[in-house]
């Protein structure tokens, strides 16, 4: 058995203005479940596939305090590239954000919401991935967070050093899975986090039980409600193990 990165899922004062920012941003098509819930994903793309991360967007009346641990990185092919898409994001309504990067080659903005993102300078690692170069996890440890989402995942393990960690599909698709380390500790409930879910046919009940034999833990909420399930990863961050699909 083994899980696959299917989705971002993020929170929102208003759901339906975060979609579309984030469909304009990333040229991607709106569908929504219900009042509350805005689903994005490439036009003609068929869900569940390695080719796309896809994004949850989801109403919460709680406001961001504190900078997010999970952030989108964008792609791009050339400077000047680059340079449009920072001017068209500010268009939509993104900022220029500074969470202490200094002088830096990529630009570090916030969405409508406060969501900070980075649109990256070209790079050639990151030229077939999309328009999500990669979704990027603050961490203490990379290494241990690699280890946990390789094994929870049955996504390739490309690098793992003190400072930073990637995975991809194994299929050498779509976006990347990064882990970088940050001396900030985790202080609230994450408002972007992962979803991952098993294959078709599998147990949801054992997955559930084999992720937590690689660590993840019961983050000790009320989940009767709800049809997923809602764990923690080594360093507290919560994910969703969806049904599969």
């Amino acid at each position: 058995m083994a899980t696959r990165l299917v989705q971002v899922n993020m929170k929102a004062q208003d759901d339906s203005v975060l979609g579309r920012f984030w469909a304009e941003a990333l040229g991607w098509g709106i569908d929504s479940e219900g009042p509350g819930v805005t689903n994005l994903e490439p036009v003609g793309f068929a869900y569940p596939d390695p080719a796309a991360v896809c994004i949850d967007i989801i109403t919460r009346p709680e406001p961001k305090t504190v900078k997010n641990r999970v952030h989108l990185d964008l792609a791009t092919t050339s400077t000047a590239h680059q340079a449009e898409l920072v001017a068209r994001l500010k268009d939509l309504g993104a900022t220029l954000a500074d969470v202490g990067q200094g002088d830096v080659p990529w630009t570090v903005m916030a969405d409508p919401e406060g969501n900070e993102f980075c649109v990256l300078e070209p790079r050639p690692v990151y030229r077939d991935t999309g328009p999500i170069a990669a979704v990027v996890v603050d961490c203490a440890d990379p290494r241990a967070m690699a280890r946990f989402w390789d094994g929870a995942m049955d996504w390739t393990l490309h690098e793992a050093a003190d400072d930073h960690a990637t995975l991809r599909s194994a299929r050498g698709v779509g976006p990347y899975l990064e882990f970088v380390r940050t001396n900030d500790a985790k202080s609230v409930w994450n408002r972007v986090h992962l979803d991952v879910a098993p294959y078709r046919g599998d147990d949801p009940a054992a997955e559930g039980a084999r992720l937590r034999a690689l660590g993840a833990t019961d983050p000790g909420i009320d989940q009767s409600a709800i049809s997923w399930t809602v764990l923690a990863d080594p360093e507290g961050n919560e994910f969703c193990l969806l049904s599969p699909r």
